[in-house]
């Protein structure tokens, strides 16, 4: 965990000494969003996790791109203990509404769609393990997401996004966004 926030610190370093004359989207932009996902798993619990995703410009207020996030959340009682991984890649799609009605440049607004897969897995108390199939497991991912950016340099932002998919939900992504 610390090799992946001195990272993201090197990299925010690095993000500060290059230039651009523009924040707001635009087409032609390469966005790599980097973060913590939070209190996702199960859609009710506390799970954690990492998570990234890559947008490409195709349009002044479109872009398209993928994601991967990976959430894990416990929880237990009496020493039986339960874990839940999910891992889950998409393809994702948003449009960028802050141009309609925003006059500030460094803040961006966006939603979208996600369609992907996630792959889930358990252990539970005696050993037993396996892949986790129900509501919030293994399966086509289908959801919505809306966020915003607020950069702090034309090439560097700080982005928080809510919504997900409806398997291993995470409510909350927050994080860092470098822009190419």
């Amino acid at each position: 965990m610390k090799k992946i926030f001195l990272m993201l610190f090197v990299a925010a370093i690095l993000g500060f000494t290059s230039g651009k004359a523009f924040a707001q989207f635009e087409k032609g932009d390469k966005l790599v969003n980097v973060g913590l996902n939070l209190g996702g798993g199960d859609g009710f619990g506390g799970g954690i996790g990492l998570g990234a995703s890559y947008e490409q410009g195709i349009h002044d207020f479109i872009s398209v791109g993928a994601q991967a996030d990976f959430v894990t959340w416990k929880y237990g009682y009496f020493g039986y203990n339960w874990r839940y991984n999910f891992f889950t890649v998409a393809a994702r799609g948003s449009y960028h509404f802050g141009k309609h009605f925003l006059t500030m440049d460094k803040l961006d607004l966006y939603a979208g769609p996600v369609l992907g897969y996630t792959i889930a897995n358990y252990s539970a108390p005696g050993g037993y393990s396996g892949i986790y199939e129900n509501n919030y497991g293994s399966g086509v991912t289908v959801g919505v997401f809306a966020g915003a950016r607020y950069y702090f340099k034309p090439t560097t932002a700080v982005f928080a996004e809510l919504g997900g998919g409806n398997r291993s939900f995470v409510p909350l992504k927050v994080g860092i966004t470098f822009k190419f």
